[in-house]
């Protein structure tokens, strides 16, 4: 009898259609996230002359998508091990995509405001599920690229909606680019055919057929017998995924440092996307038009997104993150000091490349530091947690420009959590990661077959 673990084997597989066919369908749902996210704010002085609300109700409106987000990325992440990620990712779907369509037919804000909360929980809650999937099947050598690769759709739906936002807007109304985010609902039916499943998932329901299957897709040169046998290693499929496990095993410090990097990363992240603009234009700059500032700041997310899983492919992953950390403080606090337009420009690209491209590279390190069978828990409560620090930075930031205090000073205060989300870092354990822990071989053969490396033992507390 052979014992296969497909996670193994998905891990020292060499790139085919089946890892192509994964990147794309994940970065597609990626790319209709980051549009629904973005249209708010896209269509913002229009939603607040339509309805005729003050800036102070408009920036709730706003800020009900994010509270909805820190509840799918907890929610949707946990449940996912239960119903399986490719029902969980068409649900988010299907929620992200229906709730924003209906914003667009809503005329009160109390309306708008619920729709949009429903929405932000389909927005979050594909997040962790997305990254665990992409996490799982891509080969250990590019594993890292092909995470942020994915995950840098999310700038390209913020300038997809900055697009076709202008022109949607002028020609129909406000109402348009909302009820154009309802057209990925069509893609669900697709998802539930071709989106592979969990792993974990296939074999704690014994779907053998399944993962066979699966196994082929992954390498074709794979060649089924019949005895074999589907595992992953128990530790890493616990039925349930309990949220105490992201504290067992050593793994309590680490998991408590996650979460202060990201609430910090996304702190910083739309503390900018919130006040940039306004603080350049107090100081005087001429950013020329919203669209060029929208256009640069994601741009330079999905540069630093996809250099950043290059570099993590090649160095240590946690290095890169806190370089990347510490490149965001500096180039956030040089952003206070009086410079030229070109350079004004280079350093919103790379502040843009290090919060937002950060974050999806601290994405990316997350579910590689948690086992399979949490990963999209760890992913989502790593998520829901720092999404506190995106609600909370509009309002701080707010209250700091409202004072006057001195341009340099409130840009200081937006890269200060630059410094904490790298010592942050600094402090996680990766020895009790899931890819140190792992050992080479996908295959463990009886005593009638040749000796392969086993996993090492692992207990719980």
């Amino acid at each position: 009898m052979r014992q296969i673990d497909i996670q193994r084997m998905a891990g020292e597989a060499r790139l085919n259609r089946f890892h192509y066919g994964v990147l794309g369908w994940c970065a597609l749902i990626i790319i209709f996230d980051g549009y629904d996210l973005a249209v708010a704010g896209i269509a913002l002085p229009s939603i607040m002359k339509a309805m005729q609300i003050e800036a102070s109700q408009a920036g709730l409106l706003v800020s009900t998508a994010l509270v909805g987000m820190m509840f799918g990325n907890i929610v949707l992440g946990t449940i996912a091990e239960r119903i399986g990620r490719r029902v969980a990712i068409a649900v988010c779907v299907g929620l992200f995509s229906v709730f924003t369509a209906a914003a667009g037919f809503c005329s009160d804000p109390l309306l708008f405001g619920a729709a949009r909360f429903v929405a932000g929980i389909g927005i979050g809650g594909v997040m962790p599920n997305v990254i665990a999937q992409m996490t799982e099947y891509a080969p250990r050598r590019v594993r890292s690229t092909m995470v942020t690769l994915m995950f840098s759709g999310y700038s390209v739906g913020g300038m997809l909606a900055a697009v076709l936002g202008k022109n949607l807007i002028e020609s129909y109304g406000w109402q348009s680019v909302f009820i154009a985010a309802g057209l990925p609902v069509l893609l669900i039916p697709l998802i539930l055919k071709w989106m592979p499943e969990s792993v974990p998932f296939l074999v704690r329901r014994d779907r053998t057929d399944d993962l066979r299957r699966l196994a082929l897709r992954i390498d074709p040169g794979y060649r089924a017998q019949a005895g074999d046998r589907f595992v992953v290693v128990e530790a890493e499929v616990a039925a349930g995924a309990p949220i105490s496990q992201l504290f067992h095993q050593g793994r309590a410090l680490s998991t408590l440092m996650f979460w202060l990097s990201c609430f910090m990363c996304l702190f910083m992240v739309y503390a900018l996307s919130s006040w940039l603009t306004k603080l350049m234009a107090s100081a005087g700059y001429s950013l020329g038009s919203a669209l060029t500032f929208v256009l640069v700041l994601n741009l330079g997310g999905m540069i630093g997104a996809i250099g950043g899983g290059w570099l993590a492919d090649r160095f240590h992953i946690k290095h890169v993150l806190i370089g990347m950390y510490v490149l965001a403080a500096v180039s956030i606090t040089l952003l206070g000091h009086p410079v030229p337009t070109a350079w004004l420009y280079v350093l919103v690209a790379l502040a843009g490349a290090s919060t937002i491209g950060t974050q999806i590279v601290g994405c990316a390190y997350a579910g590689q530091f948690y086992p399979l069978g949490i990963r999209a828990t760890g992913i989502g409560w790593t998520l829901g947690m720092g999404r506190g620090g995106a609600i909370l930075a509009p309002i701080l930031i707010g209250f700091l420009v409202a004072m006057g205090l001195p341009l340099a000073q409130n840009f200081i205060a937006i890269a200060v959590p630059g410094l904490a989300a790298a010592l942050a870092v600094l402090m996680i354990d990766h020895g009790r990661s899931a890819s140190s822990l792992a050992g080479p071989g996908e295959i463990r053969g009886d005593a009638g077959m040749a000796d392969v490396p086993q996993h090492p033992a692992k207990t719980h507390p």
